[in-house]
């Protein structure tokens, strides 16, 4: 194996910032849905509604979760690059490799986030091909 240099964690920096940028656009655009499904949910107590937030709710969470497994892998890179500046290349590399895993997991759980999604407007586009 090829000695981690500190250009190599660096990489993903731009990666990483990008994700996370998207990550919280999605926050943010789950927070105003959220805020329009309360106001409707006042007006009028719709069971539909009641749906509608549960699985507003969990894709939520899982962005949440998201964002943390991506912020976690890179302070791990920021430590990777920390531990090659001191000198400890075996740690180093093992620090690297869980930022890839965690990075690796926050990924994943997009996928699962938007399979819900999809499922969720198919649920919109059926209601309306029912009309």
């Amino acid at each position: 194996m090829e000695e981690l240099t500190l250009t190599t964690p660096a990489l993903l920096f731009s990666a990483i910032s990008l994700i996370m940028l998207a990550y919280t656009n999605r926050f943010l655009a789950y927070a105003s849905v959220i805020r329009s499904l309360h106001d409707k949910y006042l007006q009028k107590n719709d069971s539909i509604l009641i749906e509608q937030i549960k699985n507003i709710k969990k894709r939520l969470y899982l962005t949440r979760s998201m964002q943390i497994f991506g912020i976690s892998s890179l302070l791990l890179c920021v430590l990777t690059m920390f531990l090659i500046y001191i000198d400890q290349n075996t740690i180093a590399i093992w620090v690297f490799g869980l930022a890839l895993i965690f990075l690796i997991i926050s990924l994943g759980l997009l996928i699962v986030e938007i399979q819900i999604s999809v499922k969720a407007l198919e649920h919109h586009i059926s209601d309306i091909e029912g009309k």
